[in-house]
């Protein structure tokens, strides 16, 4: 067997120079038998070893006639059958090449997307302490939002996973794409819904929010991550990418750098799946989506309570003040991903930014000035004094109540 370079300088001197067989031959002191093959083989020439045999060579008559019957027999069994005492290494291996020819094929059906169709979301925590405020740190959720056709990736880091703070911001996420996937793939999550005697039931919640938008909420079948692959590869790409090397000051400074990796990196790189960036994709997507509501959904924190004498509303268990003026009124409280505010007869009585950390007093300097002003005035205020009239008894009354005849006892001593 003659060497790779002896095989390329023969097609060379043949080929390029013109040389016949017999000059090449005498040049390299070959055989004119060994040219010609060089000349015919369009392949360099590669050493193959003569193959020895296995151990099993002897028994795979019979390990083929089990799998014939069993295609799916454990290689123990199969070795139980045949009386295999030696290696099972070797007989797992050549097992593990004759199956497939017995077992029927299984083809993995190939999703295709179209254009608007849907989105895949779930919430990613990520494994980094952040700063909250009132000295605690936490890992947030971050809300990740994954568009089938052109992998558009969305995310947004946010206070809780609670119903108002998760439709907040995924309306959040769809208000900054400018239009909405006719359906929304979820999983199991407490906040959207789950399956109730084998049918998946959505929240109150996720029905007003889906009806507002006029699309569809698919809730994955537990234990079915393969349901939504794209935003479980989305997530592990955000770990992997990143979040190494990089430091956080508070939500919001997650947030910044979190848009700008999205902007400059994730959504420009290119796809090996797709053949081309999401970038090039996502303006035909959004073409076939459903265009945003006239009319937002109502998301967040709402409630309705009449004001307490201490003038503090709770929203996520932080407590925010209200302007004493309030008392004893109803007021209307409203909390979104940034602010939190109280009206009371539609006028604004409090206005708060969000407290991410948890169990936290915040309060208005002008609503505590006002209330020590309202006390000192209700304690320089004289009380008018009491005018109640009292009913006296006749002392007659106590004699009658105490069995003594009063009329007798004057005569007696009269006498």
């Amino acid at each position: 067997m003659i060497k790779v370079e002896d095989w390329a300088e023969i097609r060379r001197l043949h080929r390029s120079e013109g040389m016949p067989i017999k000059a090449i031959a005498r040049r390299l002191g070959i055989s004119k038998n060994t040219v010609k093959r060089a000349l015919a083989a369009d392949e360099p020439p590669k050493y193959q070893r003569a193959g020895r045999g296995s151990i099993v060579d002897a028994v795979e008559s019979q390990v083929r006639d089990l799998l014939a019957e069993f295609p799916d027999m454990p290689a123990t069994v199969i070795a139980e059958r045949i009386g295999w005492e030696r290696s099972m290494t070797v007989l797992k291996d050549r097992i593990r090449v004759l199956r497939p020819q017995y077992r029927p094929a299984d083809p993995a059906s190939r999703t295709a997307y179209q254009a608007g169709e849907l989105a895949q979301c779930d919430l990613w925590f990520p494994p980094a302490k952040v700063p909250v405020g009132a000295g605690q740190q936490a890992s947030p959720p971050v809300l990740v939002m994954v568009s089938g056709y052109s992998r558009w990736m969305m995310a947004r880091m946010l206070p809780s996973r609670a119903a108002g703070d998760l439709f907040a911001g995924m309306w959040a996420l769809l208000r900054m794409l400018g239009a909405v996937p006719r359906s929304l793939v979820w999983d199991n999550e407490g906040a959207i819904g789950q399956w109730r005697g084998g049918r998946p039931v959505l929240t109150a919640e996720a029905s007003a929010f889906r009806g507002t938008l006029g699309i569809g909420i698919v809730q994955c079948r537990p234990a079915d991550p393969e349901a939504k692959g794209l935003v479980e590869r989305a997530n592990e790409y955000l770990e992997t990418s990143f979040m190494p090397g990089r430091s956080f000051t508070s939500p919001g400074d997650f947030n910044a750098q979190l848009d700008g990796w999205l902007a400059h990196r994730a959504n420009v790189r290119h796809h090996r799946r797709l053949g081309c960036r999401p970038a090039d994709r996502i303006v035909a997507d959004m073409a076939a989506m459903v265009p945003l509501p006239p009319v937002a959904p109502v998301v967040g924190w709402r409630t309705a309570t009449r004001l307490a004498r201490d003038h503090y509303v709770r929203v996520a268990s932080n407590d925010y003040s209200v302007h004493p003026s309030a008392i004893g009124r109803l007021v209307e409280v409203v909390a979104d991903l940034e602010q939190v505010r109280v009206t009371c007869g539609g006028q604004a009585v409090a206005t708060h930014r969000r407290c991410w950390a948890v169990h936290q007093t915040i309060t208005d300097p002008a609503h505590a000035q006002a209330a020590a002003q309202m006390r000192r005035l209700r304690l320089q205020t004289p009380r008018p004094p009491a005018e109640t009239e009292v009913e006296q008894r006749r002392l007659a009354d106590y004699d009658t109540l105490l069995g003594i005849d009063s009329t007798r006892t004057d005569v007696e001593g009269a006498a």
